[in-house]
């Protein structure tokens, strides 16, 4: 009768494991949740300069359009 109260006393252990396992990672998942929402919610606010280059050229040699030279 011994090992039936050890098996009930492992399985009572494993059971809080299982939960206290399942609330961190709740607490980690809306913690990380609040956080990418914080931060998209600040790069909200700041203004992204446009950047002018001015008037572009095809640089046929690389392919690609470059500022023009005067």
């Amino acid at each position: 009768m011994p090992h039936v109260f050890g098996a009930v006393l492992i399985a009572a252990g494993v059971f809080a494991g299982a939960r206290w396992l399942a609330r961190t990672i709740a607490e980690q998942a809306q913690e990380a949740a609040r956080v990418a929402e914080e931060l998209q919610r600040r790069a909200a606010r700041v203004p992204r300069p446009v950047k002018d280059l001015g008037a572009l050229e095809y640089d046929a040699s690389d392919k690609v359009y470059r500022p023009k030279t005067n």
